[in-house]
């Protein structure tokens, strides 16, 4: 656990109520930070809660890198539940409507903004085109509804997703090389290596099979709900990835605050 400025705690959910009161009455500039996860199958190898797990990580460690710039910063708890049509097929993939997710998201944001954050981010590590459709209409619908940007940095967009690993960016990742070194680095025990190691390397190009009509992981030629090389994941890649998701967070914040 990471703690700052008298032993203080950048986890909303370890605070009392008292406590983010303090720090909402600070001069500082107060950061909302927002994960938003999913429940859904992430491979025989790796945990339903694999993009919440990333998520609240990121959140929290950029949280941790904000507080230390000067700033309040909060990492919210994760939202679990998405739009994850996509593994639906997958026993304890949870998949909600997009309109139940976008009113989730917003009022969620919307909520902090209120509580009195004077920037509220969101980060997702759940990359289902329908998700990010979803945060993309949460950002248009908080700007008209608040009067101010939701700061979202989206990593499916080109300029950031370049900053990732080379797997990452081919976008045959779910489950494979890039994911399991995120788990590897955050929970190794939530990953079951034994089974990974003996996964075969399974490239698919996403994008295409999307634009021929591919609507979920099966019609992918995703039978076991995974793509890319799980076996040459490594804890010190995950350890790498994080830095820069956790990086590009604090970047966008410090523009949007700038």
């Amino acid at each position: 656990m990471i703690f700052l400025k008298e032993s203080r705690d950048v986890a909303l959910a370890h605070c009392t109520y008292p406590e983010v009161a303090a720090r909402l009455a600070e001069a500082a500039p107060k950061i909302a930070v927002i994960p938003v996860g999913s429940t859904e199958a992430h491979g025989p190898h790796l945990p339903l809660n694999t993009d919440s797990l990333i998520g609240e990580a990121v959140a929290f460690r950029a949280a941790v890198a904000l507080e230390q710039r000067g700033l309040v910063a909060l990492q919210f708890p994760p939202i679990h539940y998405a739009v994850t049509d996509w593994a639906g097929s997958f026993s304890g993939s949870v998949s909600i409507p997009a309109a139940t997710a976008i009113d989730l998201v917003l009022n969620t944001c919307k909520a902090a903004r209120a509580m009195g954050f004077d920037k509220v981010v969101i980060f997702t590590a759940h990359l289902e085109p329908g998700h990010i459709a979803s945060l993309r209409e949460v950002v248009r619908r908080f700007g008209e509804e608040v009067g101010e940007p939701l700061i979202f940095p989206d990593t499916t967009r080109r300029a950031l997703a370049a900053r990732l690993t080379a797997e990452y960016q081919s976008g045959s990742c779910h489950a494979g090389q890039y994911e399991t070194s995120l788990v590897l680095a955050l929970r190794p025990e939530l990953v079951r290596w034994e089974v990974a190691q003996a996964l075969p390397a399974h490239p698919v190009p996403l994008a295409e099979r999307i634009r021929a009509g591919a609507r979920d992981f099966r019609e992918c030629g995703m039978d076991q709900a995974y793509c890319g090389e799980p076996a040459a994941a490594s804890a010190a890649e995950g350890e790498a990835s994080l830095a820069v998701l956790s990086e590009l967070v604090v970047e966008a914040v410090l523009a949007a605050s700038g």
